[in-house]
């Protein structure tokens, strides 16, 4: 073996900035719920919360606040946005086009490796679903969500898409008990089957089985 070859087997992982981290912990707890829609956001408070700084921390909301997960009000400051429902179904139609964008081309490009994990992960939905585990179910979710974008090859999709699946995962939160998680597994797998089996045709028509499910149990809260 290659000296070259040698320091790419050992060539550490890069290290997520300190702002990436404070992302993800906030995001993790507007999405789930542990910060509430509508609640102001306290700098010194996320502060204790999180156990981030207050650089991290401020890099992190400003983030947010492009996504759309925090909203800057007149007088009030920052606060978490609200979920509207009726405003949901205009995101799931917009989500649709890019998600099948990304289904297309990650079934052309994608590796056998990726091929692979696309199917273990939505495998691993379909057992946590069985066993009622959410958490393991919206873990699973995000790999998947990890290996189908990096398939695709496109960064530009990506970067579109992401904030709307954040919120489709809070909204999940929000109403999950409107909702089918073992069809929501079913649906991911038959979307992941298909990318990995290389036809862009039929990735289309597994990304919209899946987005139809997604839809109906928007509507389904909307008419509740």
């Amino acid at each position: 073996m290659s000296k070259i070859e040698t320091s790419r087997r050992i060539l550490p992982a890069p290290k997520l900035r300190a702002a990436d981290i404070a992302y993800d912990t906030l995001e993790n707890l507007i999405v789930t719920l542990q910060i509430q829609p509508g609640a102001p956001v306290v700098e010194a408070e996320l502060i204790e919360m999180t156990g981030h700084g207050r650089t991290p921390l401020r890099e992190a909301l400003l983030r947010m606040t492009a996504n759309g997960l925090i909203k800057q009000m007149p007088r009030r400051g920052l606060i978490v946005s609200d979920i509207e429902a009726a405003e949901h179904l205009t995101l799931i139609e917009t989500r649709r086009v890019l998600d099948q964008l990304i289904a297309q081309s990650a079934a052309r490009l994608a590796t056998p490796q990726q091929r692979k994990d696309l199917v273990a992960c939505a495998k691993r939905m379909v057992a946590a679903a069985k066993k009622g585990d959410l958490s393991a179910y919206m873990q699973a979710d995000q790999e998947l969500d990890h290996v189908i974008h990096a398939a695709c090859r496109n960064p530009s999709a990506v970067t579109a898409v992401i904030p709307l699946i954040i919120k489709c995962r809070r909204f999940w939160y929000a109403f999950q008990h409107e909702g089918d998680i073992v069809e929501g597994a079913k649906c991911h797998l038959q979307m992941a089957s298909s990318v990995a089996d290389g036809d862009p045709q039929n990735a289309a028509k597994g990304t919209n089985a899946l987005i139809d499910y997604l839809e109906l149990f928007a509507r389904k809260v909307i008419d509740n």
